[in-house]
């Protein structure tokens, strides 16, 4: 049996299981990849929110990297929440020398509106943005990163320029449409790669909006499909296509079970790649 992709997922951890380190896991043995994974925080959170949070030691956090990347065939980097500043430098100090994909997912808020990062640390983000090869935010933390609004399709382009512009090693940017005209029955998902030059290419990926209370952690969920889907197909577009799919799919299967008081979890066993 051949040797599956090996993605690090480097992230909280939340006890409900819903979302952070818990999400990436699941959704890397659903789609047959081999995940490790380096806690950056401790989270104290259910379905009903984030109650606080504990960042790590910033250099037990780098040598939970280090111990993993001395050891395993790893790929692919996947990032999500990382704290502090002190942690946000860490892991872009110790990902220097790293020459396979990172994908950033910029945890900058929790779904119910809790910030998940100090302000320190949002300057200290410029680092792993330099690290990055692709960017997977929702509208509101590409207006964050940016600054600039991003409320038409024309904005989200020019934004997204913008960060080509600072970051030379990002490659590509999927913006997640589930904030955008939040009364559409449609969600647009765009995916934006660095071409010759300048020139950006664009793709979309169009699925229904479902009426679900369970989506405590989708955007985990689809940052880790996205990365496992690269390690899988090498492609930044059939990757993009197939982790709207997987996580749209997820959330329709998912729908109809209830678990804990609130924003339910994904139920990733439902849905494995063909």
């Amino acid at each position: 049996m051949a040797t599956p992709p090996v993605i690090l997922s480097i992230a909280g951890s939340d006890p409900s299981g819903g979302a952070g380190i818990q999400a990436d896991l699941k959704t890397f043995a659903s789609l047959g990849v081999y995940g490790a994974a380096a806690i950056t925080c401790l989270t104290v959170q259910n379905t009903m929110g984030v109650r606080s949070f504990t960042p790590l030691a910033p250099e037990l956090v780098q040598e939970q990297i280090r111990a993993v990347l001395d050891d395993l065939p790893v790929s692919h980097v996947k990032i999500g929440m990382v704290g502090s500043a002190a942690i946000a430098t860490a892991i872009a100090e110790t990902l220097q020398d790293f020459h396979g994909e990172v994908i950033y997912d910029p945890v900058l808020r929790a779904g119910a509106g809790q910030s998940l990062l100090d302000d320190a640390a949002r300057s200290a983000l410029a680092h792993l943005l330099d690290r990055a090869t692709v960017l997977t935010p929702n509208l509101p933390e590409l207006a964050a990163l940016s600054g600039s609004p991003c409320p038409s399709t024309e904005e989200i382009v020019a934004a997204v320029t913008a960060l080509f512009q600072r970051h030379p090693r990002l490659a590509a940017v999927v913006v997640t449409g589930g904030h955008r005209d939040e009364a559409a029955g449609e969600i647009i998902d765009l995916l934006c790669q660095r071409s010759a030059g300048r020139t950006l290419t664009t793709a979309e990926h169009r699925h229904p909006r479902i009426a679900s209370r369970n989506l405590h952690g989708t955007g985990c969920t689809f940052a880790a499909a996205f990365a496992a889907c690269h390690a899988l197909t090498g492609s930044y577009e059939q990757a993009f296509q197939e982790a709207g799919l997987f996580v749209a799919t997820l959330i329709e299967q998912s729908a109809a079970i209830t678990i804990g008081h609130g924003a339910g979890p994904l139920h990733h066993h439902l849905v494995r790649r063909k």
